[in-house]
Order: C-alpha cells, then structure tokens, then sequence
C-alpha cells in the first residue's frame, strides 16, 4: 500500500506541474494578445494619422485611409500568430512520463493485490481451518483476552 500512496503523491505533484506550465503558458499568451491589442491602439492612433497625411499627398483620402488600415491588420495578425505559438506540450513531457508511470504502477499494484486476495479466498474455501494460521489465531486470543478483562474489571449493575 505505501507504493500505491507514493505513486498517488507523484501522480498529484506531476499533475500540479502540467497546471503550472499550463498557467504560465497562458499568462505568456495573455501578455501578448495585450501588447497586440495595444500595438493595434498605438497603430490605429498613431499610424493612421501620420500614415493617412503621407498617403493622401500622393493618393486620393479613401485608398490611404484603405492602406492604413491593412497594415494595423497585418501588425495585429502577426502578434495574435506569435501568441498562438506559445505551447506547454514541451515543458511538460517529463511531467507526463512520470505520471503515466506512477499510474500504471499503482495499477500495477491494485492487480497483484486483487490477485492475492482472490488466491487467499480460493484457500480459504478448500481449506477453511487451514487458514487459520498462528497470526490469526493470536489476534482472536488477544481479542477474547481484552473482552475478558473489560468484563472483569466492569462493576455489577
């Protein structure tokens, strides 16, 4: 039981290690939707304006309009893309191997002890009194013992 129980921990910290990378992959992506969010404010504020006068010198107002706000598209498609490539998958491999491991040992271990008891109920029904072997005779005594004297020692009513 003491492996099953050690595997149980192992199993709970290796998951608490996947938890952990997955929150700061997902605070790394946070932080980047932000600054695309913020590149996207910053560029529509101050991009377009300098932008637009530039293009409209030499193009007519709609058609710069137009390209500036293709090009704040393209800045904002680029740092959403950058974001998405963030991934747990690799810091969190060893963690998974070892819980995976962990897992099949404390099957491993409810099987063996599954078997066993199944092979101690098969004795005990060919063979009932040969199953009482010393140690649980020893714990009936010590049981009957321990009734005797709480018996002894209580006052008549």
């Amino acid at each position: 039981m003491s492996r099953i129980s050690r595997n149980i921990s192992i199993v709970l910290r290796a998951e608490r290690l996947i938890a952990q990378r997955h929150v700061a992959v997902a605070a790394r992506r946070t932080g980047f939707y932000a600054a695309a969010g913020l590149a996207v404010g910053l560029a529509v504020i101050m991009l377009n304006v300098a932008g637009f006068f530039w293009l409209s010198a030499s193009l007519s107002k709609p058609l710069a309009a137009l390209i500036m706000a293709g090009a704040n598209l393209l800045l904002a498609l680029i740092l959403a893309l950058l974001a998405n490539t963030q991934n747990a998958q690799a810091d969190t491999t060893a963690a998974v191997e070892l819980r995976d491991m962990a897992l099949q040992d404390i099957e491993t271990e409810i099987t063996d002890t599954l078997s066993e008891v199944r092979g101690t109920v098969a004795g005990l029904r060919r063979d009932p009194l040969g199953a009482l072997t010393p140690d649980v005779i020893s714990a009936i005594l010590g049981t009957l013992v321990r009734y005797a004297r709480r018996r002894k020692n209580k006052p008549d009513q």
